[in-house]
């Protein structure tokens, strides 16, 4: 039910867009076709020419609205697979730039939430902001060791215009699918919903406070990336206390000439640092606009602004691995499979038919210079192909593919004739190895030998009382039919094979015990010899358990 003041909202966004010339977007509710009607008739908008493109119109539109629909706009330009290109693209142009507050509000803020007066927590506060934004601004400060420091104090009574916003977007969303075609296959719900979640973290400035020392944590010792420090003693929900940094913005190329830093080095250094976040970590900066990022004269990024970030599984990254190699391989059948091994395709899917259709979206691409080739678009043809085949999108990967315009972008602004590939692929094919080589199987066992040690003792125990039943006749079953039997089949395989990685992986824990608990003794060699016998019949029984063998 719209009640009175969302009726009335309504109306305002009903007239700016019909003042941008948004009609398309009107015309989709029907409730608000005839105020739309009634303002085209106006005098005054009588045959004035459609000058900019609608991507442009709509940015526009949004940013007449205010914050939280700049916001909301910038949330649709990470999901392109809901969007037309054109939309996308120009909606990644809204900047979150709004008055800042008064100063004398951000130490009330500032005294509130620290728990005393500003001058007990640093030598100097610049009440005038350094840069104002919807949700938060920020003021240079310094601490009483000297110390530069930036503080980012939230905007005083945000939430409750943020949560008015919210419930209108909900309406709006749900009016979509009641009234526009394209609702129930876009899901403009789940779309709010995953706005709602950014929003909220945002106004938990400890979930950037977070998210800033875990990126410093895995680049502690990186000499190409620098995250600055978090005071964690004056963090709190609505105020976070970070190093100051003083770098050269990546935009100003000139001012990075005249620095000496090698641009063709440092358009290189920020592809490593992508998929070093993406692939050895799963943990990436998920909004790397150039206003976000800084070099510093030695030449090493610096970063700022930790409140989007992405995160990937280990099933993520070998998804996108498989699908990069195979690509710049041009196998396009190993992209295939790779989708149908993921899961995200539908198990029935003809891989023949999936790698034809990857084939006629991806060689238009190589007829390109590889310089030219583009991930970021790779990326979103490939999840626009799998829609047709109806693989769901997975937020986290298309939040990847935003980041990967960035970088490319960036990149390529550094240095035009950047060769993507020369720098991504040794990175992919070296990932891979080590995923798929002895390290990657000595660091699992390493990791699942705990677990399996607690269980050895259950085993006996456990294979007694299951054979027990079975001779007992209580674990047999009356199959009617042949999908049952089938089934059954299969069910009996999977045991087999769980007996043969179980029996396996205890006798290659109980090998690495016998041969690295040797003290020099006279049963060394007895201990040794049982030792390899174990570790080769618990190798052969995980041999038995691979894809494509039988295990008995």
């Amino acid at each position: 039910m719209i009640d009175l003041g969302q009726f009335g909202r309504l109306l305002r966004i009903t007239r700016i867009f019909v003042k941008h010339d948004l009609d398309e977007f009107v015309r989709t509710i029907h409730l608000f076709r005839p105020y739309r009607l009634m303002l085209r008739l106006l005098p005054w908008r009588w045959g004035r020419p459609v000058a900019a493109p609608r991507g442009q119109r709509l940015r526009e539109a949004l940013e007449e609205l205010g914050p939280v629909f700049v916001k909301f706009g910038q949330v649709l330009s990470t999901r392109p697979d809901l969007l037309p290109e054109d939309i996308a693209t120009e909606l990644a142009k809204l900047q979150d730039q709004v008055p800042p507050f008064a100063g004398e509000q951000a130490i009330a803020i500032i005294e509130t939430a620290l728990g005393g007066k500003v001058s007990n927590f640093f030598s100097e506060f610049s009440s005038t902001p350094l840069a104002s934004a919807s949700v938060a601004q920020v003021h240079v400060a310094k601490l009483h060791d000297g110390k530069e420091v930036v503080v980012k104090v939230l905007r005083p009574g945000i939430e409750p215009v943020i949560e008015r916003d919210l419930a209108l977007l909900y309406t709006l969303a749900r009016l979509a699918v009641r009234y526009w075609s394209e609702g129930q296959r876009l899901r403009p719900v789940e779309v709010v919903d995953q706005f709602r979640k950014t929003l909220h973290d945002e106004l938990d400035l400890r979930v950037e406070a977070g998210n800033a020392s875990q990126l410093r944590a895995n680049f502690a010792a990186s000499p190409l990336l620098y995250v600055p420090q978090v005071y964690w003693d004056l963090v709190r929900r609505e105020v976070m206390v970070m190093e100051r940094i003083h770098g050269i913005p990546v935009s100003d190329i000139e001012g990075l000439r005249r620095a000496g830093i090698d641009l063709r080095t440092l358009s290189h250094h920020g592809v490593e640092i992508f998929f070093t976040q993406a692939f050895r970590d799963g943990f990436f900066h998920a909004d790397m606009h150039p206003g976000n990022i800084f070099v510093y004269p030695d030449g090493r990024y610096c970063a700022v602004d930790f409140g989007i970030m992405g995160t990937l599984s280990d099933k993520d990254k070998r998804y996108l691995a498989e699908n990069f190699l195979a690509f710049f391989n041009r196998d396009y059948r190993g992209v295939a499979e790779a989708h149908l091994r993921s899961g995200w395709v539908p198990a029935g899917t003809r891989a023949e038919e999936f790698e034809t259709a990857i084939r006629a979206v991806c060689e238009p691409i190589f007829a390109k210079p590889i310089k030219d080739i583009s991930f970021g678009r790779f990326l979103l043809q490939l999840f626009q192909t799998a829609r047709r085949f109806r693989m769901e999108i997975q937020p986290q990967l298309v939040l990847l593919q935003k980041t990967l315009f960035n970088i490319e972008g960036l990149g390529r602004r550094l240095y035009p004739d950047l060769d993507l590939w020369d720098t991504a692929k040794p990175y992919l094919e070296r990932w891979m190895r080590e995923q798929l080589g002895p390290r990657a199987f000595l660091r699992t066992l390493r990791r699942e030998a705990p677990k399996w040690w607690e269980l050895m003792p259950q085993l006996p125990v456990l294979v007694h009382e299951t054979l027990r039943r079975a001779t007992a006749g209580n674990l047999s079953l009356e199959w009617r039919s042949q999908e049952l039997e089938a089934l059954a089949r299969q069910m009996r395989r999977n045991y087999r094979r769980l007996y043969f990685a179980i029996a396996g992986g205890a006798l290659l824990i109980s090998a690495i015990l016998l041969i690295g608990t040797g003290a020099g003794g006279p049963f060394d060699s007895w201990r040794d010899g049982a030792g390899w016998a174990a570790g080769v019949i618990g190798l052969w029984m995980l041999w038995r358990t691979w894809p494509g063998r039988e295990a008995g």
